[in-house]
């Protein structure tokens, strides 16, 4: 098939037959020629890019090139061949029915077409033959190289033409060579007839084909071979509709029963995507609603945490007013605990507890004077900075533990 095939193209095991389709556009790919083995028959398929249809072959015999190639006597193989596509032949594809003709049409494109007045028949260096077999519905596929040499020519000009000097010791002139051809084996001398002789229309390249020349066109076949059988049609690229199939034949009942079923099959298909669309936009937009929330919330803590809220803001309290009200609180628990008036320095920020006014010349019984405690009270120390501060923390300490609910007692002199 050189030189119009896609040789770099790379492909691994884990590639399936989709990735190749998604590739095949943008190479230029236009045919897939697949060959696959079950355990009975190897089959062979023809695939039309890109939406069909799919011709599925039995390959009932095969000869690789390497067996055909080694069965000659003198072979023709060498790269200047697969420089340019074969000349595709088509026998016996006739009015047989439409898979028929769409076969042919199929091996048609292949191969691109040739324009029979302007040809240059230097490019024709292969053939691709293909014989249809109406009476068994088999393809005999078959490759030759085409070889162009020159007609009445004796076989010592020949040879000298091709610039193999033959052995001439034996000979007393030259013209007995040329004349009779002495000293060649029979092996060399290949029969012509009106079979392969033509007039050339154009010079060829080789040595004597020249225009309105005759010349012999001579085939040899390079392989591969091979016996195909068609088995089936599908509409699309390995799947699809079968338009064709050489076994199975069904009523107009089935095919009617089965596009049904195809059709409501494509149905739910549809359905279930509809669905899944549905349930995908539905998930998007949860998504969606539950960022805009969790971005709103985090606004509102954020702002909460800066003390910029959406509430009204009373305003800040004066400055010392909440360590003032702190300090009144604990002089008044002082005062229950202990009953003693704090030292001024202990509470300085706290206002004065002004005791209430009685009749005049009646002592007022204080808190702090009770007489079953004077026996056990310690004297008093003697003023200093460093005791005043440790009772301060002492009395500090034990209001906070009444405010907590666990009171305790301030503790006593020993």
């Amino acid at each position: 098939m050189e030189p119009l095939t896609a040789t770099r193209l790379q492909i691994r095991k884990k590639n399936t037959l989709k990735d190749c389709v998604a590739v095949a556009g943008p190479l230029g790919v236009t045919h897939f020629l697949i060959l696959s083995k079950t355990e009975t028959n190897i089959y062979f398929k023809l695939m039309r890019l890109p939406g069909g249809p799919t011709l599925t072959f039995r390959i009932n015999k095969y000869t690789l090139m390497r067996d055909v190639v080694s069965s000659l006597r003198r072979h023709r193989m060498h790269e200047q061949q697969f420089a340019h596509p074969p000349l595709l032949v088509l026998n016996s594809f006739g009015p047989h029915g439409m898979h028929v003709k769409l076969m042919a049409t199929m091996f048609q494109n292949l191969f691109p077409s040739i324009n029979v007045h302007k040809v240059n028949l230097n490019t024709i260096k292969r053939c691709l033959l293909i014989n249809y077999n109406p009476d068994s519905q088999e393809l005999d596929f078959r490759h030759y190289s085409i070889k162009v040499v020159p007609v009445g020519a004796s076989r010592g000009m020949k040879k000298l033409l091709q610039e193999k000097f033959p052995n001439m010791s034996r000979l007393q002139d030259i013209s007995e060579l040329l004349a009779t051809g002495a000293g060649l084996s029979e092996s060399e001398a290949e029969p012509d007839g009106e079979h392969n002789i033509t007039e050339l229309p154009q010079a060829v390249a080789g040595r004597g084909n020249m225009r309105a020349q005759q010349s012999a066109v001579r085939l040899t076949e390079i392989g591969p071979r091979m016996t195909l059988q068609l088995i089936k049609i599908q509409e699309g690229v390995g799947e699809g509709n079968v338009l064709f199939h050489s076994f199975v034949h069904k009523t107009e009942e089935e095919l009617q029963a089965i596009l049904a079923a195809k059709e409501e099959k494509l149905r739910l298909k549809a359905q279930r995507q509809d669905q899944q669309a549905q349930n995908v936009l539905r998930k998007r937009e949860q998504r969606e609603a539950h960022r805009k929330k969790s971005l709103a919330g985090m606004k509102r803590a954020r702002a909460e945490a800066s003390g910029d809220s959406d509430a009204e803001d009373p305003g800040a309290p004066p400055e010392g007013t909440g360590q003032r009200e702190e300090e009144e609180d604990e002089a008044e628990y002082f005062r229950q605990a202990v009953g003693e008036e704090p030292d001024e320095d202990m509470f300085p920020k706290a206002a004065k507890r002004r005791r209430p006014a009685g009749p005049p010349g009646k002592k007022q019984q204080g808190r702090g004077q009770r007489p079953d405690r004077g026996a056990d009270r310690r004297p008093p120390k003697a003023k200093g900075r460093p005791q005043r501060a440790q009772a301060k923390l002492e009395r500090r300490g034990a209001a906070w533990e009444h405010r907590r609910g666990r009171a305790r007692p301030p503790k006593k002199a020993v």
